[in-house]
């Protein structure tokens, strides 16, 4: 049985869009068009198994409600914005977010990046629970992130990040150990991925590599995963 997809979308038109193509592709939907009614139906639905979430809610923005249900839930979500920035594609990242779309947006690419997410996941469903409790720090103590000013520490040395940099290393320090494609680390961190080749993901994990190498020689903070892609070590 697949798992229940959740929509909180208070625009009727992109609602029935979804709707139509996830329950043609076998996913049952449920629809909120306030952020408020989220954290009663997670308590009540034991089959939710993905959340698309509006940024732009008429109650609260999806980046809020994300901070009051991710450490109680670790159902994926989906954030579907207006906002193309990559300010707040990182920071949807950063508080939790598995993947971003911006309108206007294709609904079939839309499913078949459910499907791609409840593929990582699994079981079709939820998640297991975040390994790291929710009182402590997403990502190794040798890291601190200032997105406010789109900065990252390494050591406590700040790094002198390309704006892609940035993007890629932020990406890969919001899940340590997990492995991401190119692929899937271009659809993150560039604006117009279709516009870019998946090589360059390697060049520019080249040029982050060297960078913090030359702060902790003997450390190899970035994994390749041959034929896959590249990771964060979980413990640099």
């Amino acid at each position: 049985m697949k798992a229940n997809i959740l929509i909180v979308e208070d625009e009727p038109a992109i609602v029935d869009a979804m709707q139509y193509v996830l329950e043609e592709e076998g996913f049952a939907t449920i629809v909120c068009s306030t952020g408020s009614e989220v954290p009663v139906l997670l308590e009540k639905e034991n089959n939710i198994g993905l959340i698309i979430l509006d940024i732009g809610l008429p109650d609260i923005s999806g980046l809020e409600l994300i901070k009051h249900i991710r450490p109680r839930f670790a159902v994926p979500v989906i954030f579907l914005t207006a906002r193309s920035s990559e300010i707040d594609r990182i920071l949807g990242l950063e508080l939790g977010g598995d993947d971003y779309v911006v309108k206007p947006f294709s609904p079939r690419e839309l499913a078949a990046r459910v499907k791609a997410i409840l593929r990582r996941a699994g079981q079709g469903g939820r998640i297991a629970p975040p390994a790291i409790a929710a009182n402590h720090p997403p990502t190794p103590a040798i890291w601190r992130v200032d997105a406010d000013r789109r900065q990252i520490f390494y050591h406590n040395i700040g790094l002198e990040l390309s704006r892609y940099e940035y993007n890629l290393l932020g990406v890969l320090l919001h899940s340590p150990g997990r492995v991401f494609t190119r692929e899937h680390l271009m659809r993150l961190a560039w604006d117009e991925p279709d516009a870019s080749m998946e090589r360059t993901v390697d060049a520019h994990i080249k040029n982050i590599r060297a960078k913090l190498k030359a702060i902790a020689p003997n450390d190899e903070a970035i994994v390749t995963h041959r034929g896959v892609g590249y990771a964060l070590h979980g413990q640099p």
